[in-house]
């Protein structure tokens, strides 16, 4: 019963959302990520990548597993980034067994790591390096940022979104690799003609 009460206030919440975001912009919060739509997408493709979501969501809050605090997802057009810490294999394995059973899914990218967060300073350092890096990109190319999610795992920085102006992704990356910290950008942007 408490699953199906989280599950109801989640889609209240995206709906919510959905009505009181700009034209051009909208922006959800799942477990742990944000979903960012601008003029590279169209509404349907972000109303079906929030659905998707969410639908992960619920399918991450009935495991008995920590996947939905220890994993976060980002979903564009119909693609799935896993990113996280999880304590084993079959944890990680699972979380992609579940995404793979929502309906729409037709990618799902693993990158989860396998291991445990050292400390909470190690945690503090991840959070600094996503911060730094978004406020760069937002000084670097604007509001055309929104249309990027960042993630850091360790040091290592993953880059999501769909983008037609292939020089703004180098300018963020370009940023990003002047960040102290970042190990590795990982770089899973859609470049669209």
């Amino acid at each position: 019963m408490k699953n199906k009460v989280l599950l109801f206030f989640l889609l209240i919440l995206s709906i919510n959302l959905i009505s009181c975001s700009p034209a051009n912009i909208l922006a959800t919060g799942g477990a742990t990520g944000m979903v960012v739509a601008e003029g590279d997408r169209s509404f349907g493709s972000v109303v079906d990548d929030a659905t998707i979501k969410i639908n992960i969501a619920a399918k991450f809050i009935n495991s008995d597993d920590n996947i939905f605090v220890d994993v976060s997802t980002s979903v564009l057009e119909g693609r799935v980034l896993l990113t996280g810490l999880v304590e084993n294999q079959e944890i990680r394995i699972d979380a992609v067994r579940r995404v793979w059973e929502v309906e729409g899914v037709k990618e799902v990218v693993n990158e989860i790591q396998i291991g445990n967060r050292e400390s909470l300073k190690e945690y503090a350092q991840d959070v600094w390096i996503t911060t730094q890096v978004k406020g760069l990109a937002a000084k670097t190319i604007g509001l055309r940022s929104m249309a990027y999610n960042f993630e850091t795992i360790q040091g290592k920085i993953y880059i999501v979104g769909i983008t037609s102006r292939p020089e703004q992704l180098e300018e963020i990356i370009e940023v990003a690799k002047t960040v102290k910290g970042v190990t590795e950008i990982v770089n899973y942007v859609i470049i669209k003609e």
